[in-house]
């Protein structure tokens, strides 16, 4: 059935398939490309020029080509609003944020889908996720590309949001998708994937804190013996489970706490003892893609992007918490990270770690 169908681009190869399979299943299709504030604002940190021309003049050719109609949406207040400004105050807490997770849920589903006329039924995204319709209620189903898989990141959207979703690559894998680049040839067939978080482009992370927040020396110290190890730039540029970027000998050393009140980053050589237990965790803010808490215990959750999943006995509270006990350790448990619940395939929401 021909639908009216908001498609957001990027410029990358995952949504100018997503847009090309659509339009090639014959539904009325209109690409969105979301010019957002950083882009501008902190251009300067970046590489010479302006790093959004180069996604958009992609994005111009992919339309062009498939006479599909483009709007350019300017989106630099919702992100300050919405995702920038969780993401300054959770570093300056001392804890790990997830912006993605929130650009997803504020952003492209939330302050997009506001903005859409009601005549839009869906947006598609070249999200690599699957969305399951059963008896009213939507589903989020993982892809079969386990690697690509971004189930963790669409798992604070709402019943409403995942009903307006869709993902027209998702049941495809990595390779599927190259290949069909190549065969509807468009202009960005050879680009290379992004990395990073959404909002920073090619921006590093380090040099968007340091705008934000400067730098504090404080103490590096031993955690096991109270040593004094040498002096760091500021705790917000370290975060808990860390490696690299502490410029100590004799390592590796690793991040294992933080006094945010006296800017002092713990580190340790025996992160991975036996002593040191790390299976258990509260999480808050729960947020169940059905709409109804999860009957079942023993589940599997992420505690980070990628295919690595912990077998989990999931306790729940009446204030809406939980307590989450892993069946192994993991060693980069970290305050405002999203632990994602997942029931074999299905995703089914998330919390974050308190």
């Amino acid at each position: 059935m021909k639908k009216k169908i908001a498609v957001l681009v990027s410029g990358g190869v995952d949504s100018t398939v997503a847009l090309r399979l659509l339009k090639e299943q014959g539904h009325d299709v209109t690409a969105f490309y979301l010019k957002i504030w950083l882009e501008d604002e902190l251009s300067y940190l970046g590489s010479t020029g302006c790093p959004w021309e180069e996604d958009l003049s992609f994005v111009r050719a992919i339309c062009e080509q498939a006479n599909v109609p483009l709007e350019i949406l300017s989106a630099q207040k919702e992100y300050w609003d919405y995702v920038v400004t969780y993401t300054i105050a959770e570093i300056k807490a001392g804890r790990t944020p997830n912006p993605d997770i929130l650009c997803n849920k504020q952003i492209k589903f939330g302050f997009f889908l506001d903005y859409l006329d009601a005549s839009y039924e869906k947006v598609a995204t070249g999200h690599y996720a699957q969305v399951i319709q059963e008896n009213d209620i939507f589903y989020l189903k993982m892809a079969p590309d386990e690697i690509k898989d971004q189930t963790y990141f669409l798992s604070h959207l709402s019943q409403k949001q995942l009903s307006r979703a869709l993902f027209p690559i998702g049941h495809l894998t990595k390779p599927q998708v190259r290949e069909l680049a190549q065969k509807f040839d468009v202009a960005n067939k050879d680009r290379k994937d992004s990395q990073g978080i959404c909002f920073l482009g090619k921006l590093k992370f380090n040099d968007f804190i340091k705008h934000y927040l400067g730098e504090k020396p404080g103490d590096m110290i031993e955690f096991e013996t109270g040593t004094k190890l040498g002096i760091h730039k500021g705790f917000w540029f370290h975060t808990i489970g860390q490696r690299q970027g502490s410029g100590l000998s004799g390592g590796p050393w690793y991040v294992v706490a933080k006094d945010t009140q006296k800017n002092i980053v713990y580190f340790s050589r025996s992160y991975y003892s036996p002593d040191k237990i790390r299976n258990t965790f509260a999480v808050e803010q729960c947020n169940w893609l059905s709409g109804i808490a999860p009957e079942k215990a023993h589940l599997k959750v992420k505690i980070r992007h990628g295919k690595n999943m912990h077998d989990c006995m999931l306790l729940l509270h009446p204030n809406g918490t939980a307590t989450v006990t892993l069946a192994s350790d993991d060693q980069g448990l970290a305050a405002g990270q999203f632990a994602v619940f997942y029931d074999h395939e299905y995703c089914l929401g998330s919390g974050i770690i308190k």
